[in-house]
């Protein structure tokens, strides 16, 4: 339309299109949109390389991840024939019109799920972790590998302290971070006011970079919600809202077997958890909605994983009967409503919050339950976690093994779910700002580190995995952003 005015001149044309996105704000929108798919998206390979290394480049990853997946498929069909339920059916019309009236209260709905089981939790996942082999080495032969004493004996490159200390250089000793009560050069009241005032221009200017950048030394409370949305590039238009009723009509519509799982899940977890008990019924709609998000099968283009298949019935092998299932790919495991349940705190909007979770997944959480090289990769995060130990605590390492008690087995849970239910929800908050800020999973292996050496003296006493449990059971008082600033830059290395 603009371009039929009369002002509008063929030779300027180009300026007058670069003046108009300024003034109308969708230069902003662009950058925006363009930073948040640099975040996302790997760097792109070498032209040569096969499509597959875009997913994973390390053929033996590759087959690892192939072969959990059709564990995990085996335990989902056999629960399928053993409770003769099928993978999905259309609701009767009684049943969609009562769903539909209790949508904002499904928590007081108690179907009986006792037959049901999680298709795998953590423990079982780590279990295949530790099987993992590199086929090119004989028995970890490698020289710089024969010493790692650990539980992961794959050969991947983690950070050491220098390069974790130059990575997180936001969360030195002498820069103000929101989350330490007495910083000795700033006094904290002083640094909060300043740091509120920064994130309120951060907000004005509406750059998803300048977000980034800012929330590496924590968000104040009251801008959190939006400096997240902002940094995700979440703005929750109309389009978004109309987008999120749909999912949710489907929801109402079909009955799937993961919604009996998802349901599990909540009772296991959230529903038994001081802090997010209450939210019980949006971990119910967000969840059931992911479930049929079919735009969450994007992210299998860079993921190791591959979204299971499902054929129509007596059509098994044909491919043209071939459909996703669940319709995102994804198929909860133990734990997976815990990556919702802190988000509930900051967003109170079902849309706005299922939003949020979607981009938290394809972003982060989904590299916590698959089989990759990527240095936010479980794999990695689960080396990068017992190589700090055994470098910086040897003796404390060397104890934990030989009782019995490989401290990974302690942590794993911990990072399988990102920290959620364990911390406080104010600290755990803390760091997320900084796994969003560093758009890394890597700082949940110095924490889960930086745990073991607050607890050291204790731990050195134990001799059984249960005491070791016991030492580690409560982290609900631990205070994130002083433990990692102890362990990252006043450690003696």
């Amino acid at each position: 339309v603009s371009l039929h005015k009369p002002e509008i001149k063929l030779e300027s044309l180009k300026e007058d299109i670069k003046d108009f996105l300024k003034t109308s704000g969708w230069e902003k929108k662009l950058q925006n949109a363009v930073y948040s798919e640099l975040n996302v998206f790997p760097s792109p390979c070498h032209p040569a390389a096969p499509p597959e290394h875009m997913k994973e480049p390390l053929a033996y990853m590759r087959k690892a991840q192939g072969s959990w997946e059709k564990r995990i498929l085996k335990s989902l069909n056999s629960m399928c024939t053993e409770l003769s339920i099928p993978l999905a059916q259309k609701r009767p019309v009684s049943e969609q019109k009562e769903l539909l009236n209790k949508w904002n209260e499904m928590g007081t709905d108690e179907p009986d799920l006792s037959l049901f089981r999680p298709v795998y939790a953590p423990k079982d996942f780590l279990e295949v972790l530790m099987n993992l082999r590199n086929p090119n080495y004989e028995n970890g032969e490698q020289p710089s590998f024969r010493n790692h004493l650990g539980l992961i004996q794959v050969p991947l490159k983690v950070k050491d302290i220098p390069e974790l200390k130059e990575n997180f250089s936001e969360l030195g000793l002498n820069i103000g971070q929101l989350g330490i009560d007495d910083s000795a050069q700033v006094p904290p009241e002083f640094f909060e006011n300043e740091h509120v005032r920064v994130g309120q221009k951060v907000l004005a200017e509406q750059d998803s970079a300048a977000a980034q950048q800012y929330v590496r030394q924590g968000c104040p409370t009251a801008l959190r919600a939006d400096l997240w949305a902002l940094i995700l590039n979440i703005s929750n238009q109309p389009e978004d809202i109309l987008y999120y009723e749909q999912l949710k009509s489907n929801v109402i519509q079909h009955d799937l077997l993961v919604d009996s799982l998802i349901y599990k899940d909540v009772k296991l977890t959230a529903s038994n958890d001081d802090y997010y008990f209450v939210f019980e019924d949006y971990l119910y709609q967000v969840l059931l909605c992911f479930s049929r998000d079919t735009s969450v099968l994007e992210h299998f283009a860079y993921s190791s994983a591959t979204p299971p298949k499902s054929y129509i019935r007596g059509k098994a092998g044909m491919e043209e009967y071939a459909v996703f299932y669940p319709p995102n790919g994804v198929i909860p495991f133990h734990g997976f409503s815990m990556y919702v349940a802190p988000l509930c705190f900051l967003y109170h909007e079902p849309s706005k919050l299922y939003q949020i979770f979607r981009e938290m997944y394809v972003r982060f959480f989904f590299r916590l339950h698959s089989i990759s090289s990527h240095p936010s990769g479980i794999v990695s995060l689960c080396l990068l976690f017992e190589t700090l130990l055994q470098t910086h605590l040897p003796q404390l390492f060397y104890h934990l093994r030989e009782i019995g008690a490989q401290p990974l087995r302690i942590s794993f849970k911990w990072m399988v779910r990102a920290f959620s239910g364990y911390l406080a929800t104010d600290q755990l908050l803390l760091l997320w700002d900084r796994i969003l800020g560093y758009n890394s999973l890597e700082i949940l292996a110095v924490l889960a580190a930086a745990v073991f050496a607050f607890r050291a003296v204790n731990l050195m006493e134990v001799t059984s995995l249960a005491a070791a449990e016991a030492v580690l059971a409560d982290l609900s008082t631990l205070k994130v952003m002083p433990l990692l600033q102890i362990f990252l830059f006043a450690t003696v290395t």
